[in-house]
């Protein structure tokens, strides 16, 4: 079975939100990057990570991530009609959770969850993300909305974890069941 990977960029206060506001890149941040995105040969977005992307993304060139985005299968969980067109981009067709647990029954490599904090949320609170990958900044955002919040009580197994020499943490988790 495919698995389900959410990979999101944290401040040191928990928020995920707009992460440009307290996040650096490194050398480690980069090759942590393509061990994750290596394996996966699908994305879930939300409607807002979508848009914001589909405006950045194609015309990007930094790799690996601008080359990854751009030729994996993109599903949008969103109720309305999409306004911009990104190649291999499809609309989820009824509710995320039933085409999430779907999809992981299809074969494939894994399934990554990027930046789409709610989308990141209904996967967790229905027990289909089996793999947590966080990056933590050295910095506080104050305020924002946060990944973890109003989730149900989860366990969760380090299974690695990483401190950059910019003072960022890479911290991969699998959910315990």
């Amino acid at each position: 079975m495919r698995k389900i990977v959410v990979y999101e960029l944290l401040s040191l206060d928990g928020v995920a939100e707009d992460p440009d506001r307290f996040f650096g890149w490194d050398d480690v941040l980069d090759a942590n990057l393509s061990t994750v995105i290596e394996s996966q040969d699908a994305v879930i977005l939300g409607r807002r990570s979508f848009a914001e992307w589909a405006s950045f993304w194609p015309d990007a060139d930094m790799e690996p991530f601008s080359g990854f985005i751009n030729g994996v299968q993109k599903y949008v969980a969103t109720s309305t009609p999409l306004d911009q067109d990104w190649a291999n981009s499809t609309v989820i067709e009824g509710d995320l959770v039933d085409f999430a647990r779907d999809l992981k029954q299809r074969p494939g490599g894994d399934i990554g969850v990027h930046a789409s904090i709610t989308v990141a949320q209904a996967l967790l609170a229905a027990e289909l993300v089996d793999e947590l990958k966080l990056v933590v900044a050295p910095k506080t955002a104050g305020q924002g909305r946060r990944l973890l919040d109003g989730l149900p009580p989860t366990s969760f197994e380090l299974v690695r974890g990483v401190a950059s020499p910019t003072g960022h943490l890479v911290l991969d988790y699998s959910v315990a069941r």
